[in-house]
């Protein structure tokens, strides 16, 4: 038995991924509205349907800008640690049933409009939104760290203030590192395909045009460059205030035997 269409009499769908938050809170939304599971769906706008992700992504699918603006207002309350500049991503789904189910630019052909297929589209679009997040926090952490190498190359020190700084870099690093493994799997197949194993070919097709392996290894190889550039900084800095509190010690060393022959020349003059 074909599965139904959830978009039956339209040719062509809006969709939109938003990256709004750092995490969504599923079990406080509506069960009534429920369309699917793993990854939870429900009904939004007039006629279409979001897809939503625990780990703070929504996509949304045949939704105008004011049912966008109503359905991301109505979820405010459940959405944690919410950012300013959502990371988006949008794309066309078109319908034609004649046509192989293909990928183009921002151009999704489908055959038709099944929830699982959407729920595939859904998976793609927020790995994408979260690597393009990451990509650019990625890009900026090592636009901040490249003035603490040239500070120890021109001037073989860092003072209290950046060594701090640089702790916090290492810190955002190993949390990507975390979220990306841990939360969002991206390197992972949905477990929608164990379901639906007839979907492989297009998931195949949709994650080659959006680069996701590629992008996830350069990433993975992006961060643990940070964190060894970071390791390695603040392992030099160490080094130096090793350094600083020997000679620290030399001196109250010579200190003492100074003040030792002093009072002994004292003592001898007496």
């Amino acid at each position: 038995m074909m599965a139904a269409s959830i978009f039956p009499k339209s040719t062509e769908i809006p969709v939109r991924a938003l990256f709004i938050g750092q995490q969504i809170n599923l079990k406080a939304f509506d069960k009534s509205q429920k369309l699917a599971t793993a990854p939870f769906t429900v009904r939004a706008g007039t006629a279409g349907c979001a897809v939503i992700f625990r780990y703070g992504v929504i996509v949304l699918f045949g939704l105008d800008s004011a049912e966008e603006a109503i359905f991301i207002r109505n979820i405010e309350q459940w959405i944690i640690d919410p950012f300013d500049h959502p990371e988006s991503e949008e794309a066309l789904i078109i319908i034609n049933s004649k046509q192989a189910e293909s990928t183009d630019s921002e151009e999704i052909y489908l055959k038709n409009t099944t929830i699982e297929r959407l729920q595939l589209i859904a998976d793609i679009l927020a790995k994408n939104v979260i690597l393009s997040h990451y990509e650019s926090h990625v890009s900026g952490i090592f636009d901040r760290i490249d003035p603490f190498a040239h500070d120890l190359q021109k001037n073989a020190r860092i003072n209290g203030r950046k060594a701090r700084e640089l702790l916090r870099h290492t810190g955002a690093s190993l949390m990507i590192q975390s979220k990306m493994i841990g939360r969002v799997e991206v390197s992972e197949k949905p477990d929608l395909l164990w379901d639906h194993p007839e979907l492989e070919r297009l998931y195949l097709r949709l994650e080659d045009e959006y680069e996701l392996t590629e992008r996830h290894n350069a990433l993975k190889h992006k961060l643990e460059l940070v964190h060894q550039t970071a390791e390695t900084l603040t392992g030099l800095l160490g080094e130096r205030r090793t350094l600083h509190v020997e000679w620290y010690i030399t001196i109250l060393i010579v200190i003492e035997i100074f003040l030792g022959l002093g009072e002994q020349f004292l003592w001898g003059g007496h």
